[in-house]
């Protein structure tokens, strides 16, 4: 399994989680609508599948490891795709300990510089450090 195969399965999970919270759509419909319409050429789509889904299917578990490292931002207000990359970076930390913390915060700082607003991913690693300890 290569490098770039985890990370083209992480952008899709991104997307893909960020399209369930803004369609509230069945979870399976998703997942099938990403992996028939988007290009799914050198992605690991079990990895894929298993990180989607599991973020998706434990958000509510998710959210409450990350609500106390917001400060005094509420949940509700933190920006739906910085939502969608820490629930990813959640599930990541917490059900694949195969995959270095470093490597699973790197990945979603790449993530909120890719899709985030211009300070995004300075907001996403400062909450996955916070999250790490």
């Amino acid at each position: 399994m290569k490098p770039s195969e985890r990370r083209r399965a992480r952008r899709l999970a991104v997307q893909a989680i960020y399209s369930w919270q803004m369609s509230g759509n069945n979870i399976a419909d998703v997942e099938h609508e990403f992996l028939t319409e988007q290009t799914v050429d050198g992605v690991d789509i079990p990895y894929f599948r298993e990180i989607f889904v599991g973020a998706a299917t434990k958000h509510a578990e998710l959210d409450q490891l990350v609500i106390p490292h917001l400060a005094l931002r509420p949940f509700e207000d933190v920006d739906p795709i910085e939502k969608a990359i820490l629930r990813l970076a959640a599930f990541e930390l917490t059900y694949r300990k195969d995959t270095p913390c470093k490597v699973v915060v790197n990945e979603a700082i790449e993530l909120a510089k890719a899709f985030g607003a211009d300070d995004s991913h300075k907001f996403v690693n400062g909450i996955l450090d916070k999250l790490i300890k």
